[in-house]
């Protein structure tokens, strides 16, 4: 028996293996596999297969849908376009319009007939843009009318503006001529009047501001208010003097008027003034409501009588047709004459008189009774004169006129004020103006109430009216 040999196995062990591989490569390429994987290798490729159908109607309605946002985007834009572009146009024919009316005052046929074509032209471009509208007519390049728009509406509005400079040029250069014209009519009525004042000063009928027929009986407070305001004039002359001789003798304006006010805000340094007006009259009218401004007289007479308002009527127009030195060198002894001593020694101050003259030689004649002639007692005796009449004037109505001021603080009311200074009604501030002193006496004369004049300040306190 032979044997076998290792080379004849070894082969026939090949052989078999190879012949197993094509076994299941066969059975792999023809489906046939072990029943259990059969079923799950046949639902995976059912799944693959819906998968990719989702996947790729997914994308197909993802692709829509971005066309469909692009689409919107940009009518969105030819719109804003369009409206951009309409705006534009009508900012053209507000500047046109502005142009056309520049160019009709001064006339100017060309600046007219450019200014129509563009109106015109603009009008032309707005009936287009409705008819693209109206037939869906989209810009085909929004971006660039958005920019050509804005620049167009900007050079309108330039335009505008540069004719609204223009405009306001002539109306300044109007206003300016204006002014111009009113200040030569100002400085002529100016002359005419102080013209005037000079021919009724000479003939002397300015120091009489009543008719001299007048008779007690046709009294009336306009009689009243035509004297009281040639008295205040008077005051403000002699106020004026007053502050000049202050300046020349190198006095510090501005503390004489905190000394006499302390702590008012002035509006201007020229309403500081209106303090020394305050004092001069606090000084003028105190006891303006005794008779003969003295208490003697009112205590020698409980009771007024017609005749004692008949008397003041006659002193005072005694008095009215004469000048006051010639009065008081005729009445030395008068009331009239104790009333100018008494009132010059109390408004003009020793130190102040000799700061004014270098000496008191004037104060010594004075009180001897004799007024020099210099320039600050001829305007103190005209003021001294003028109070006097108001006073015996303001007794010679029945009943008497009276005098009132009204409190530092105190509101202010114009029925019994006005006030000097309009610019405390023009303050930014959002607090009423008070009343920081009276510059004026009031007056009562039976119902008639004659205001005030007042001095108003933000910075005072206010005080209800008593």
């Amino acid at each position: 028996m032979e044997s076998v040999k290792p080379m004849d196995v070894a082969s026939g062990k090949g052989k078999l293996r190879r012949t197993f591989a094509k076994v299941i490569n066969i059975k792999k390429l023809t489906g046939v596999v072990p029943e259990d994987n059969k079923v799950e290798r046949v639902k995976k490729s059912q799944e693959n297969v819906t998968f990719d159908k989702d996947l790729v109607k997914n994308a197909a309605n993802l692709s829509e849908s971005f066309d469909k946002l692009e689409e919107e985007y940009e009518k969105r834009l030819a719109l804003e376009a369009l409206l951009a572009k309409l705006f534009a146009t009508i900012s053209s024919i507000k500047s046109g319009y502005a142009q056309l009316q520049y160019a009709q005052s001064p006339y100017d046929p060309n600046g007219i007939q450019k200014s129509d074509n563009l109106v015109v032209a603009e009008l032309k471009t707005l009936s287009e843009l409705k008819q693209s509208f109206l037939k869906n007519q989209l810009d085909p390049n929004p971006d660039r009318t958005l920019v050509l728009a804005e620049i167009q509406e900007l050079r309108s509005l330039l335009k505008t503006y540069e004719i609204m400079g223009k405009k306001l040029e002539c109306q300044v250069k109007l206003k300016d001529s204006e002014i111009i014209f009113l200040k030569e009519k100002f400085e002529e009525s100016m002359s005419q009047n102080k013209l005037m004042g000079k021919r009724l000063n000479q003939s002397g009928q300015l120091c009489n501001p009543l008719d001299h027929n007048l008779h007690i009986s046709a009294l009336n407070p306009t009689h009243f208010v035509t004297y009281l305001h040639h008295t205040v004039k008077s005051i403000r002359g002699f106020v004026k003097l007053m502050v000049e001789q202050m300046k020349l003798a190198a006095w510090e304006i501005d503390m004489a008027a905190d000394a006499i006010q302390p702590e008012v805000f002035y509006y201007k340094q020229d309403h500081k003034c209106f303090a020394f007006e305050h004092y001069v009259c606090k000084v003028m009218f105190e006891a303006f409501h005794l008779p003969y401004f003295s208490n003697e007289s009112s205590s020698k007479k409980k009771k007024k009588s017609r005749e004692d308002k008949a008397m003041f009527f006659e002193r005072f127009t005694e008095l009215r047709s004469m000048k006051p030195k010639e009065y008081l060198a005729s009445r030395p002894k008068s009331r009239f004459a104790r009333f100018c001593r008494g009132k010059y020694l109390q408004l003009i101050h020793p130190k102040m008189e000799e700061a004014f003259f270098g000496h008191l030689h004037l104060r010594n004649q004075v009180t001897a009774g004799e007024f020099p002639e210099t320039s600050l007692c001829t305007a103190f005796l005209e003021m001294a004169k003028r109070v006097w009449l108001l006073h015996c004037l303001a007794f010679s109505f029945d009943p008497e006129a009276s005098i009132f001021q009204v409190p530092k603080g105190c509101r202010f009311s114009e029925v019994y004020m006005k006030s000097v200074a309009e610019e405390a009604f023009f303050s930014p501030e959002e607090s009423e103006p008070g009343v920081a002193f009276t510059v004026v006496p009031g007056f009562r004369i039976g119902k008639t109430t004659i205001q005030c004049e007042v001095y108003l300040s933000r910075s005072c306190q206010r005080r209800p009216i008593r």
